[in-house]
């Protein structure tokens, strides 16, 4: 089952208990876990891609943006789901927001990718990120495609406790391959 990594309010969850919904106005379009996104990038990196008092309407662009693609997963057991992505990831991997947060990370790459998948994540537990990233995925469709110099990092809350892992990278960097 999924953790939802966000306390919120007056939370809504989709009908598959436990999971996100969409962004929308409705649930701020999923600020508070755009700041945790953000605020462990800026802590472990410098970088940032929210302005430094973000607000719901920072969110909105975030979440709508057709170029940057920001992906996120918790720490589920015994593997962790997707719980967030901009336009640009949901169009890449071919996906709905609905089908993306049931789907285990893992699933984002080729079985002869996961393994290399596996260390990348396991160098990102040991460093907290990794700033030039590459590697195959797959879209919920089957084509694969390469990213390039992304940047995946642990993703913590203000009190170190680990939240999951994100990745950001420019979609417009991404080159598709034949299969």
């Amino acid at each position: 089952a999924m953790v939802t990594l966000l306390r919120v309010g007056q939370r809504r969850l989709s009908a598959s208990a436990g999971r996100p919904l969409a962004p929308s106005a409705a649930n701020a379009y999923l600020l508070e876990h755009a700041r945790l996104l953000n605020g462990s990038l800026l802590r472990l990196t410098g970088r940032s891609f929210l302005p430094t008092d973000p607000t719901a309407d920072d969110a909105r662009l975030l979440a709508a943006n057709a170029e940057l693609v920001v992906v996120s997963h918790g720490v589920d057991a015994p593997e962790p789901v997707f719980n967030y992505a901009t336009r640009a990831g949901l169009e890449l991997w071919e996906i709905e927001w609905d089908a993306l947060v049931c789907l285990p990370s893992s699933k984002s790459a080729e079985q002869v990718e996961r393994s290399e998948r596996l260390k990348l994540l396991d160098e990102v537990r040991a460093n907290g990120f990794i700033a030039d990233y590459t590697g195959i995925r797959v879209s919920a469709k089957g084509r694969r495609f390469m990213i390039s110099n992304a940047l995946v990092w642990d993703v913590r809350d203000e009190a170190g406790v680990l939240r999951g892992q994100a990745c950001t990278f420019e979609r417009s960097k991404v080159k598709f391959v034949e299969s």
